[in-house]
């Protein structure tokens, strides 16, 4: 598939700023702010930086050892073919490994409508296991 224009590159900052769970770095620079949504809920994190000039604000769940569990932001979209919005977007991160010092997701599902019953049903389009990262 082949598109271009403002909205798709919108949606493209979109994953790209999910898809920052793979390079945990990038939550380490200067213009990265991280809260707690709920203080007695110690499972959630929310993370806000800027990409583009499009702001990523996503909501992280984690288990009790810090792993994360699952990931949503509002990204730019038109899952239903019609005109572009913002849509729960995230993904459910299964198992995690270690390569060259980086923690990440290494087994993921990702898909619009995340945290509706739609995602299983219609929104889900990416699964992934990774067998191996090289960071330089």
């Amino acid at each position: 598939m082949t598109e271009s224009g403002l909205d798709i590159t919108r949606s493209a900052i979109g994953r790209l700023q999910s898809e920052s769970v793979c390079l945990p770095s990038v939550f380490c620079v200067d213009n990265v702010s991280w809260t707690s949504p709920d203080s007695s809920h110690l499972d959630s994190l929310h993370f806000s930086f800027v990409v583009q000039d499009e702001r990523a604000e996503l909501d992280f769940t984690i288990d009790q050892t810090g792993r994360l569990k699952t990931c949503k932001l509002p990204r730019w979209g038109n899952p239903e073919g019609a005109e572009f919005h913002y849509v729960d977007f995230g993904g459910i991160l299964e198992e995690e490994s270690t390569f060259s010092g980086y923690t990440i997701p290494t087994r993921l599902w990702v898909g619009w409508y995340f945290g509706s019953d739609r995602f299983e049903s219609e929104g889900e389009f990416f699964g992934a296991t990774i067998d191996d990262a090289i960071y330089r």
